[in-house]
């Protein structure tokens, strides 16, 4: 009787080991581990000013549900004779989650990585919609009306340009998953629209990596948008692993100004700029020197 106790001991505490093992394994390489440093402001129906987070809708769609959000710096000062760099943001495809946590609504108003990468300073930043087919609002997944939503992007930088104080020489397009997409679909469209950005940030996922099935999705496409990226930075960054993008931009852009970062977690998340992580510094450097500023975060 002893040892079949002894017997169902050993296989109770084999279980409760095997058990611990893989709850280590569920949270290895999980970033909601590393504490959260940064807390990006909501957006408010307030007034733009320094240090708040508005929602604002450019001229010629105010009849419609299209909206953007606007931030400016805890340092922006209308009188100030140097103007500021500006972060244009693409959110992801929403509604997604994760059984490891991550969760995407699609929404201009969740977006994280233009202030994660500011810390609120320096940068205005603006989170862009994409449009949907009429009647208009923002679209949650995917592209909606291509045309609508460059519309809405060149004028949202024209208007942040002239009544906010930014920089027109000083503009980047940044995104996470679909807006990481979105950088080179939507960025560099056409000649027009790629005139604009004087660097990029792709965070998970790249134009032309798989053809998703929507038009002009396929390779042919994207080398074609990719040439008009013209020697401009950008900063490529993915979960774990970033071999195909790098692959694929070694091939058809040798030349090309690439700055690639894995991120050394599997989550799909843009979350990661809100955590003192090297990722994080390096992104920081990275933006501060494309904009010549002469001093740098952390």
């Amino acid at each position: 009787m002893a040892k079949q106790i002894s017997k169902l001991n050993i296989l109770w505490l084999s279980v409760l080991l095997l058990r611990g093992s893989i709850l280590l394994m569920a949270n290895d390489n999980n970033i909601y581990l590393e504490e959260q440093t940064i807390h990006v402001p909501r957006m408010s129906k307030e007034k733009p000013a320094a240090g708040r987070r508005v929602r604002q809708t450019i001229k010629g769609f105010e009849l419609t549900r299209v909206y953007h959000s606007l931030y400016l710096p805890k340092n922006w000062n209308p009188d100030r004779k140097e103007k500021y760099p500006v972060i244009f943001e693409y959110p992801g495809n929403g509604p997604y989650k994760n059984k490891f946590g991550d969760v995407c609504t699609g929404r201009v108003e969740d977006c994280n990585l233009g202030y994660g990468i500011s810390d609120g300073m320096d940068f205005i930043w603006v989170c862009l919609p994409f449009v949907s087919h009429a009647p208009h609002e923002n679209q949650l997944k995917w592209w909606g009306d291509v045309t609508k939503t460059i519309e809405y992007c060149q004028n949202t930088i024209e208007e942040i340009c002239t009544k906010f104080n930014g920089d027109k020489d000083k503009l980047i397009l940044a995104g996470f998953s679909r807006g990481s997409i979105a950088c080179n679909f939507i960025g560099l469209y056409n000649d027009q629209i790629a005139s604009h950005w004087a660097g990029f940030i792709c965070h998970s996922h790249y134009d032309g990596i798989i053809d998703w099935g929507y038009a002009f999705a396929d390779k042919k496409n994207a080398r074609i948008r990719l040439k008009r990226l013209n020697g401009r930075p950008q900063f490529i960054s993915h979960e774990s692993d970033i071999s195909k993008t790098r692959e694929w931009l070694r091939r058809e852009s040798p030349l090309g100004n690439f700055t690639f970062c894995v991120i050394p977690y599997r989550n799909h998340t843009d979350s990661w700029v809100l955590r003192d992580i090297p990722e994080r510094k390096k992104i920081r450097q990275w933006i501060y020197q494309i904009v010549d500023h002469s001093t740098l975060k952390e």
